[in-house]
């Protein structure tokens, strides 16, 4: 374990941090949890505790959802530009990202960790990612009156696959359905790394929020299909028991 009083030529550095990152796919890897490794030194520096940068990561992230979601009806009328707002979605929710991807590095590294740290990570990330999905429901309703309740209510129902998935990846008992990390496998999983899809997200608000009901739309159609693919492969691995 190591204490934010230690000389300075001793503490954890970037790759220190880097080095027990969780993964979370090849975006993640490559961009948000090397941002969170640079946070974590930071924070360690100003003797910041993990559950500072999980704090910082819901305030960051619900915030951005809350004006994304009081723009949606300016944006959707031509009274306020979308790339502003876009913008602001795509830097707000990947830094939250990067906090999010911070605070199990700190914690690791330092000897921080807790069974409370983990949950409040746990339902800060819920917290986070209900706020994100009201701000794209919101601006595809927007953008088209005409959007069906029932796709908006299944797209909230199955974005939160990804979040439980993840979850229970944890402990002696994850599995994969698909556990190759060769190039190609890696890339056709970008479809699934949450910082790869809320840095979607960010660029459709950006350029053309028009297509949110598509992006909605698909995302339904790609968490719905992994959840049904992830029963039938467990089901399958428990009967075989």
């Amino acid at each position: 374990m190591t204490t934010p009083s230690q000389p300075a030529d001793t503490r954890p550095t970037a790759a220190d941090y880097y080095a027990v990152n969780r993964g979370g796919g090849l975006f993640s890897e490559a961009i948000s949890q090397r941002i969170g490794a640079r946070i974590a030194v930071q924070a360690h520096k100003h003797h910041l505790s993990p559950t500072v940068m999980t704090v910082f990561n819901l305030g960051l992230g619900v915030l951005t959802s809350f004006l994304v979601i009081a723009a949606a009806g300016p944006v959707a009328d031509g009274s306020v530009w979308a790339a502003p707002i876009g913008l602001l979605a795509l830097v707000g929710w990947q830094l939250a990202y990067a906090f999010d991807c911070s605070d199990g590095q700190l914690a690791r590294v330092t000897g921080q960790s807790s069974p409370a740290g983990a949950r409040l990570d746990v339902l800060c990330d819920v917290a986070v990612q209900s706020s994100l999905v009201a701000a794209l429901a919101a601006t595809a309703k927007a953008q088209e009156p005409d959007t069906p309740a029932w796709l908006l209510a299944a797209f909230a129902a199955t974005w939160m696959v990804n979040l439980v998935t993840s979850v229970m990846q944890g402990g002696d008992q994850a599995s994969s359905m698909v556990s190759s990390r060769a190039l190609p496998v890696r890339a056709a999983k970008l479809i699934r790394d949450y910082g790869a899809v809320v840095a979607l997200a960010g660029v459709v608000l950006t350029v053309a929020p028009q297509w949110t009901v598509w992006f909605v739309a698909l995302f339904t159609l790609i968490n719905g299909g992994f959840l049904a693919a992830s029963i039938a492969f467990t089901g399958r691995a428990a009967l075989r028991g």
